[in-house]
């Protein structure tokens, strides 16, 4: 996503993090089988895994999930109600594939990781395009007041 969002210029205005929802390999690198299939498509993962925090809820505007366990553990890690609405799905996004989430490509071989790699773009372009439908409403909701 941070690439899209830095090729459209929009890294300015949009705040892009990445979490999981166990620490097991907090502080460490992605899998190397997905940073080298990444790096094949250009992309640069350099982020260390860190865990969902209750801060994350109230910093971010928007927190998505890959599948139902991802979406149910960050209800469950959600401070309050009102956040709970932050909460989606990253494959409600998509616009080509049809999926209902992302799957866990570590036991898929490469066409496993290559699968989540083109769910993630689809799903990524989806939403940047929800996200700048939304920026044009409020700006145009703000010359309207």
């Amino acid at each position: 996503m941070q690439h899209l969002v830095d090729e459209k210029g929009l890294g300015g205005a949009i705040e892009l993090d990445s979490a999981g929802i166990l620490s097991y390999h907090q502080g460490e690198p992605a899998d190397p089988r997905m940073r080298a299939h990444a790096a094949r498509r250009g992309y640069n993962i350099t982020h260390l895994s860190r865990p969902v925090t209750a801060d994350d809820f109230r910093r971010f505007d928007l927190i998505l999930g890959m599948d139902d366990g991802n979406i149910d553990d960050l209800m469950e890690r959600c401070p309050d109600v009102e956040n709970q609405r932050k909460i989606g799905r990253m494959t409600d996004y998509c616009r080509l594939k049809q999926a209902d989430h992302v799957p866990d490509p570590y036991y898929g071989g490469a066409q496993g990781f290559e699968n989540v790699l083109d769910l993630l773009e689809d799903a990524c372009a989806g939403l940047l395009e929800e996200l700048k439908k939304d920026r044009e409403l409020l700006a145009r909701k703000g010359r309207n007041d």
